[in-house]
């Protein structure tokens, strides 16, 4: 069975769809090349509030149906907005995947923004951001982003401010999509046992008649980083920190190699080189995790992890020094082999959940217009070498050039 299937309707909407035959749930979502990141310094958080906006009615249905559509046959209904991306996705039975593909296109396509729903939706968003400010161990990565990429929109908070928010009206938002989104920036996309025949009849039926978005979106690059550090007073008991930098877009050959080296640093397994240090031998953390967000032209990577206030300097020290012994000691022949064994294992394992590989799909199709299959990548990942990842480890991990952002008690 081919790995997935592909189709363009004549108004440029993209179907990519994969065929699973062990399941009787399909996931399925639409993907749009729109995200923060695309927004106008007066129109902080616009993307996000669009987001939330689709689900409060249509041109056929209120928010009570569209909240009860899925729901009420055991479905689900979801969204998110990132830096470079909105999505809606769905997960339903089988039977039920011709109502989940409707739904998801109403919303998508055919919201009407009701004023009054817009205001109750304010007061959502606001109380989301107060909530999402109490939370230090997120907001400092927001922060973060702020820090290293100063003065450009890939900074600033997904959420938006309290004025910007406060100034979204119901001509805005449909202006917002008008700006900036085309039809070959946008995926149908779906894992499931339905045959490709089935879902491009569907696709027809529900997306064809969507007129074309002929919106030229050109985003501004980031260009110049500057390592900064910054030590912040916040009404909390625990210190936070963030060290980082910034790292390879999503198109660089460099981008794999570089993602083996932070997992090896501060992956999600026991066994990365930070959380052996900082946690288990010395006991200075619960948790410490090193994270890489790829985007079209640049990329972000943080360190984070709290600690006592007292231990902060001493957890900075012990990052750097992991930082140094990547940059100077080549991995052996044993140490890089388990390497790529435990990062193959873990990406064949998020394979098998087909809701996040339905989303991937559509991410790597807007992103580098393919999708690689698993073995192409653990092809890819044996082919890389101790010298290329010491060689990446110096570009990237250079003392110098980090950043680093913490959070104290006040």
């Amino acid at each position: 069975m081919r790995e997935y299937y592909l189709h363009t309707l004549e108004n440029g909407i993209r179907i990519v769809h994969k065929q699973v035959t062990n399941s009787k749930i399909v996931h399925c979502g639409i993907m749009f090349d729109i995200g923060s990141r695309d927004e106008r310094p007066h129109q902080q958080g616009m993307a996000h509030f669009w987001e939330h906006m689709v689900f409060k009615g249509t041109q056929k249905r209120n928010a009570y149906h569209i909240i009860n559509s899925l729901e009420s046959v055991g479905g689900e209904l979801n969204a998110y907005t990132t830096k470079e991306k909105i999505c809606f996705y769905a997960s339903v039975l089988d039977n039920h995947f011709d109502k989940a593909f409707d739904l998801i296109t109403d919303i998508a396509f055919r919201s009407t923004f009701p004023e009054k729903q817009i205001e109750k939706e304010r007061s959502v968003i606001l109380e989301e951001m107060a909530m999402y400010f109490d939370s230090p161990e997120d907001a400092i990565q927001d922060e973060f982003d702020e820090l290293i990429f100063e003065g450009h929109q890939l900074g600033k908070n997904i959420l938006g401010n309290s004025e910007s928010v406060n100034s979204f009206h119901k001509k805005d938002f449909p202006r917002f999509v008008k700006d900036n989104l085309n039809s070959d920036k946008i995926i149908f996309t779906s894992v499931g046992n339905v045959s490709f025949k089935k879902v491009v009849k569907l696709a027809q039926k529900h997306l064809g008649s969507i007129g074309r978005f002929e919106a030229i979106n050109k985003r501004e690059e980031f260009e110049v980083y500057k390592p900064l550090s910054k030590e912040i007073q916040r009404s909390l008991t625990q210190a936070q920190c963030a060290i980082g930098n910034t790292a390879y877009a999503i198109r660089d050959k460099r981008r794999l190699p570089f993602f083996m080296l932070l997992n090896i640093l501060g992956g999600p397994g026991m066994n990365s080189r930070l959380n052996l240090s900082l946690r288990e031998k010395f006991g200075m953390v619960y948790s410490i995790d090193a994270s890489y967000n790829p985007f079209v032209d640049t990329g972000s990577m943080g360190i984070f992890f709290g600690t006592e206030p007292r231990q902060v300097k001493r957890c900075i020290q012990l990052v750097l020094k992991e930082l140094q012994k990547l940059r100077e000691v080549k991995l052996g022949t044993l140490q890089l082999h388990k390497a790529k064994e435990q990062l193959m294992g873990q990406l064949a394992m998020a394979e098998e959940n087909n809701n996040s590989h339905m989303l991937m799909m559509a991410k790597s199709l807007l992103d580098i217009e393919s999708i690689p299959g698993i073995e192409e990548i653990f092809d890819r990942i044996k082919s890389v070498d101790s010298s290329f990842l010491l060689e990446i480890a110096n570009e990237s991990f250079e003392e110098k050039n980090l950043s680093i952002l913490t959070y104290l008690p006040n």
